[in-house]
């Protein structure tokens, strides 16, 4: 079974969730999406699979949150989408993805849960 995670070099957490599914003797797919930004579809396909809504998957601590206004609660799924799509950093990081199942690795460990 296939492993992917969504990742970002610079992010300690991110690092950790990397080193762990190694660990496990497995080495998954990398997707640096600060660099190969996810596209809509497959936005809408992560949060399909964390069984949650865009802001759950959305870091609200980034300045890019606060300059697009990110925090008004009647801003639906699609904008949110659609401002992770054009700012990729706005992604929760790292997402492991498991066939079917995925989870945000924070903490690492939280990932175990899906690996094989």
């Amino acid at each position: 079974m296939s492993v992917t995670i969504y990742h970002n070099p610079r992010c300690s957490k991110s690092r950790q969730t990397l080193a762990l599914i190694r660990e496990r003797g497995l080495e998954p797919e990398i997707v640096e999406y600060l660099q190969q930004p996810p596209s809509a579809a497959e936005i809408k396909r992560i949060i399909e699979l964390l069984g949650g809504r865009a802001r759950d998957v959305i870091r609200s601590g980034e300045a890019a949150f606060r300059e697009l206004g990110l925090g008004d609660d009647s801003i639906g799924d699609n904008a949110l989408i659609e401002a992770i799509r054009k700012h990729p950093v706005l992604l929760q990081r790292p997402i492991v993805i498991v066939g079917d199942r995925a989870r945000i690795g924070r903490p690492p460990e939280s990932v175990e849960t899906i690996l094989p």
